[in-house]
């Protein structure tokens, strides 16, 4: 059995959605264990062009699984509205294909105004997408949480409301809201949830997939490590748990499923919402990345921030994740630059520093330090093999592998699923 695990080593939207896709065509099942629609995949297939928030990439390919696991926060009015989409453009979509963990944690209308609401009147700006991700994710460990399995029940169903009610409106009241009442919110996620059920499986129905040891196992993650609750930029962080270790709590399946862990690194850096972000060109060549990279979130279609490469950070997060290799986007952007930099270091407090802080404070001061690169000024968008890159592309690939101390498995040279170099099998 083979376990490959994809996460993002940055602060997401590093084209994990083509990645996955691309690695789906090797696997029997795709899993999301992670998020909630709060992150977005763009997938570019035979020119049409495809946005999912919560399915696995997998989903576009029918003989394949495609498992939500229970580490996901599930929105089913927005579920709803990206399968019925997807199936009038012809991707087939059943409960033969599409399994939904019936512990997911249910997203409902009272976490998305609270979302709202906090985010508007926060001392901090998080820089939150206001979709309810955070408060549900704060209800399962509160553990008052709405489980997909407990909608299918009505009159327990309304008791659960109850309880989820007596906390929030509490906040509601001293936030000078209006209080939410059970029956506003038992019709319309008990009719969701009818409609979820048929794809809707217990833990050891999604163990039975599994059928021997050559089972070959996708783990698709969303956001960026840098996003991590534990791990990353702190406050300024998504909910949930991207390290790639939560692929095996998230999907109920064991560690020892996992075989390697790719981390999607983009070419530059890029991060949407606040937060530090110590490469960031907040000028001439940030808007140039932006313009050729087409930097707009998927979900929101917020502009990203845009900067060079950072080695420290991405370093440091393919340390903790474990990660076996490199599978680096979006190197086809660097075509149209005739100097390109790098961070390999940091000031702080005037001394030189080879990680990054935890503090926050220590974050917003820190001073990059660069490394001066030769452009390539040619074209790389749709090279297939290695060879054929421009000499100082690889210079500049070289040079990520050396600083990150980890080698790099695959190279996308457009949005594309065929353009992409393969350097090292992944799927045994």
């Amino acid at each position: 059995m083979t376990g490959v695990v994809v996460v993002g080593s940055q602060w997401g939207d590093e084209g994990k959605g083509k990645i996955v896709d691309w690695l789906s065509s090797q696997a029997d099942l795709v899993i999301r264990f992670q998020g909630g629609h709060n992150a977005g995949h763009t997938l570019v297939i035979n020119n049409e062009t495809y946005k999912l928030n919560i399915l696995p990439s997998g989903i576009l390919r029918e003989d394949k699984i495609s498992i939500i696991g229970n580490g996901v926060v599930l929105d089913l009015s927005a579920l709803k509205k990206e399968i019925t989409s997807l199936v009038a453009r012809g991707v087939k979509i059943s409960p033969h294909n599409l399994f939904i963990s019936d512990r997911a944690t249910i997203i409902l209308p009272i976490h998305q105004k609270l979302d709202a609401i906090r985010e508007n009147n926060n001392l901090i700006k998080i820089g939150t997408t206001k979709r309810g991700i955070g408060p549900a994710y704060e209800d399962k460990v509160g553990r008052r949480a709405i489980r997909l399995c407990d909608l299918f029940d009505k009159e327990k169903l309304i008791t659960k409301i109850d309880v989820l009610l007596n906390h929030h409106n509490a906040i509601m009241r001293g936030l000078g809201n209006d209080e939410y009442k059970a029956v506003d919110i038992l019709d319309e996620i008990y009719e969701l949830g009818q409609f979820a059920r048929p794809f809707a499986k217990t833990i050891n129905e999604i163990l039975g997939t599994i059928k021997d040891n050559n089972e070959k196992i996708l783990f698709e993650g969303a956001q960026g490590f840098l996003l991590d609750i534990d791990h990353g930029t702190y406050p300024f962080v998504t909910s949930s748990n991207v390290h790639a270790s939560y692929a095996s709590i998230g999907s109920g399946l064991s560690p020892k499923v996992v075989n390697h862990v790719l981390a999607i690194t983009k070419a530059y850096t890029t991060r949407v919402g606040n937060g530090p972000f110590p490469t960031e060109q907040d000028n001439e060549v940030g808007n140039k990345l932006g313009e050729i990279g087409h930097e707009f979130g998927t979900v929101t279609n917020r502009k990203r921030r845009c900067g060079w490469f950072d080695a420290v950070l991405v370093r440091q997060a393919l340390t903790q994740s474990g990660a076996t290799g490199i599978a680096l986007t979006k190197i086809d952007v660097l075509d149209h630059f005739e100097e390109i930099q790098m961070c390999i270091g940091y000031k702080l407090n005037g001394e030189d520093i080879d990680f990054y802080p935890s503090s926050e404070q220590d974050q917003e001061e820190l001073e990059p330090i660069y490394e001066t690169f030769k452009g390539w000024l040619s074209k790389t968008t749709g090279i297939n093999n290695y060879d054929d890159l421009p000499v100082n592309a690889k210079k500049y690939i070289e040079r990520i592998t050396e600083l990150t101390h980890t080698k790099i498995d695959l190279i996308s040279t457009s949005p594309r699923r065929e353009d992409t170099i393969l350097i090292n099998k992944l799927f045994d």
